[in-house]
């Protein structure tokens, strides 16, 4: 029995003589972004609103000084009248792109929402304020529509909202008649429909309510995304939707909210847009689809999800708004402008896919 005790004895003495000689250094790893690149991509992909605020300044600067009326107050403040309503509608599509998905009804719930407020207020004698509402919770039913398609019904967001463009497309029509509300008829039955249009002089410039809307609006989201739980939970369903769900996340819940918080959006933004051409017809901001996509992309949002933010999508719309000025004063043709602005979509997506390739 002593010498069967011993054999383990001796076992244990040898493995611990054994490790006193073995190497106690802890494992270690080369980084690799300790160079500038490395630091400076990694600083981008934390701060996406960065690239937008840096083009925009350096834009303003360059078109400042080959367009020497650019920098007057009053100019400044036509591009921010400009992209009024596409810096609106880029807050609803941000909110969906976040999400990983994509919303290509934007338009159509604007103009169907504009409608809706128009008629209610002007041909059916609606309190202004009321059919202002109605018109914004249409947008949001709207959006609801598009999310429970998504969702519950699990259907792709690209194909859903292609869908729903054309079926809010014709219900417009169908509801409008083809036929426009005039800006005569608001001024002189319901002129609160076009208060967003009106302006006032700050330091020369004059700037409309609608687009202090915008910058209010643009604060609002701002928290909402970055500032409370359920903006935490929209990002983190964009970032990785089954890592979301297995801590107990509600995706589905989420995604409705998104799809609905963007009709509501849209349906403020149709108040928005009335201010901003005085009239509203059925056939009008067609390009807002595109518009606020070119917005949200340039902006620096991701279209794979989970990373972007609010300002950089209003800085995007303003970037646009730049070039496309900055261009028309500088006297290029407007092919030019266009052409312009899909060289900045591009530029804008390529460098999305060399900020993903930082984390992985």
């Amino acid at each position: 029995m002593s010498e069967q005790a011993a054999g383990p004895t001796k076992v244990i003495s040898d493995f611990e003589a054994t490790l006193e000689k073995a190497d106690t250094s802890f494992a270690a790893f080369e980084r690799d972004d300790k160079t500038f690149v490395h630091k400076f991509r990694g600083f981008l992909r934390t701060n996406p609103t960065a690239i937008p605020a840096l083009i925009l300044i350096v834009s303003v600067l360059f078109f400042g000084a080959i367009a020497p009326n650019f920098l007057k107050a009053n100019t400044l403040s036509l591009v921010l009248q400009q992209v009024t309503v596409t810096g609106v509608i880029a807050i609803a599509q941000t909110a969906v792109i976040l999400t990983a998905g994509i919303d290509l009804s934007v338009s159509a719930i604007l103009v169907l929402s504009s409608m809706v407020m128009g008629k209610l207020a002007v041909e059916n004698g609606v309190w202004t304020w009321l059919a202002i509402l109605i018109g914004m919770g249409a947008g949001t039913l709207m959006g609801f529509v598009n999310g429970t398609l998504v969702t519950y019904v699990r259907l792709p967001p690209f194909i859903v909202t292609l869908g729903t463009l054309s079926i809010f497309n014709a219900i417009k029509l169908f509801y409008s008649h083809s036929e426009s509300v005039r800006a005569s008829d608001i001024d002189e039955k319901a002129p609160l429909l076009s208060f967003l249009g009106n302006d006032v002089n700050i330091f020369g410039a004059q700037v409309t309510f609608g687009g202090m809307a915008l910058i209010l609006l643009a604060i609002i989201a701002w928290y909402l995304l970055n500032r409370t739980p359920w903006g935490r939970h929209v990002h983190a369903v964009g970032d990785d939707p089954d890592a979301a769900l297995l801590a107990g996340i509600q995706v589905n819940r989420v995604l409705l909210s998104v799809y609905m918080f963007a009709g509501l959006v849209c349906g403020f933004c149709a108040w928005v847009a009335i201010g901003r051409v005085g009239s509203v017809s059925p056939i009008g901001f067609e390009t807002a689809n595109l518009d606020s996509i070119t917005a949200t992309v340039i902006g620096g949002t991701s279209l794979f999800g989970g990373r972007g933010s609010i300002a950089g999508s209003v800085l995007g719309a303003l970037i646009v708004g730049v070039f496309q000025t900055g261009l028309s004063l500088a006297g290029v043709d407007d092919y030019w402008q266009i052409f312009t602005v899909g060289v900045l979509v591009i530029v804008a997506v390529a460098i999305d896919q060399w900020l993903r390739r930082a984390s992985q």
